[in-house]
């Protein structure tokens, strides 16, 4: 199956479960009244990292057709996004200003003049363009290496802190290992031995970043095993694992989700941390910043291309982080308390 088909059937999947999540909040009446009480407090987030998700949803539809006059006779019959059809033909040749009508060094008058709001690169691409190919690079590396991370530390910690004993132990030993090592030369040795791709970084992100939360999740189920309710549904033959599934993992849910929006800016951080390194993920916006560090020493200066990797990455991180808080706020009884 070609990977346009895939990324086609990955958002199909992705709006489905967005629509059952949505009512099943509606339906449920603590959720809805948390997500009404957190669209409250950060309305302004929650527009900014819907604009993101919009954008990145743009640059993952795609299917062939639709060329246009003056585009290259290969890439028209290539795949191409929402994103790619919005931005064809502004292909220039070199460096250009934003809104300019020349070109940067040479001076020659552009094959399309005061069109490009960021400027171009040094390959000529508008530099808008390439911004917005970077969000859903972004929210991939953010969403999917929390995906893998959580599930994997809330297991672990789960089975550790409520069976105790043997699995304790070489629970907490693999954290103690993977705690003594750091992190980031553990992570360039994974890359360096997974194969080349979006999914290796994805994994070694993932493997490297889950053992904080298992060690949160062990904690808190060592504390629910011994509450009352869990000691009477012991008493009346439930089985370990339903009780796990029914009483010690729903009490944990506030703490994935506070860990899952504080998660996915670590992750984006730690990806663009390696594409200075050289070991990022093509298109991200680190792998941006990483090549724009070399213009930040020409004369005349070229700024724009560092700017926009910058702001679009700071705008993304604050509004997540805003939302974080938000989640914490509403979900934490302590505060909420304290507000009323």
């Amino acid at each position: 199956m070609e990977s346009h088909v895939v990324s086609n059937l990955v958002v199909l999947a992705l709006a489905i479960g967005a629509l059952a999540l949505t009512g099943y909040v509606k339906r449920d009446k603590l959720w809805h009244s948390a997500f009404r009480r957190l669209a409250r407090r950060r309305p302004f987030s929650l527009l900014v990292l819907g604009a993101y998700l919009l954008v990145a949803l743009a640059d993952s539809v795609a299917w062939r057709g639709g060329a246009t006059s003056g585009e290259d006779a290969v890439l028209a019959h290539e795949p191409r996004s929402l994103v790619d059809r919005l931005f064809a033909n502004t292909q220039e040749k070199s460096y250009s200003a934003p809104f300019a009508e020349k070109e940067f060094y040479r001076a020659q008058p552009l094959v399309h003049p005061q069109r490009h709001w960021l400027g171009t690169d040094i390959l000529g691409r508008d530099v808008l363009y390439v911004t917005c190919k970077g969000a859903r690079v972004a929210l991939l590396i953010g969403g999917f290496t929390s995906l893998i991370a959580i599930p994997l530390a809330l297991l672990l910690g789960v089975a550790a802190g409520y069976f105790g004993g043997r699995v304790d132990d070489v629970v907490f030993f693999l954290m103690s290992v993977l705690a003594s090592i750091p992190s980031i030369l553990l992570l360039v040795a994974l890359i360096m031995v997974l194969p080349k791709g979006t999914l290796s970084v994805c994994l070694a992100l993932g493997v490297t970043s889950w053992v904080s939360f298992c060690r949160l999740a062990r904690g808190e189920s060592m504390k629910l095993r011994e509450l009352d309710y869990v000691a009477a549904a012991r008493a009346l033959g439930v089985s370990e694992v339903r009780i796990v599934w029914r009483h010690i993992v729903p009490n944990l849910m506030h703490l994935v989700i506070i860990t899952l929006v504080l998660m996915f800016s670590g992750q984006v951080i730690s990806e663009a941390v390696l594409s200075w390194l050289g070991i990022g993920v093509q298109g991200s916006w680190g792998q941006m910043i990483a090549q724009a560090k070399d213009e930040l020493s020409r004369e005349p200066l070229i700024w724009w291309n560092l700017t926009a990797a910058g702001a679009a990455l700071f705008g993304l991180l604050l509004a997540v982080n805003f939302i974080g808080d938000g989640v914490r706020d509403v979900l934490d009884p302590r505060t909420t308390r304290e507000r009323e």
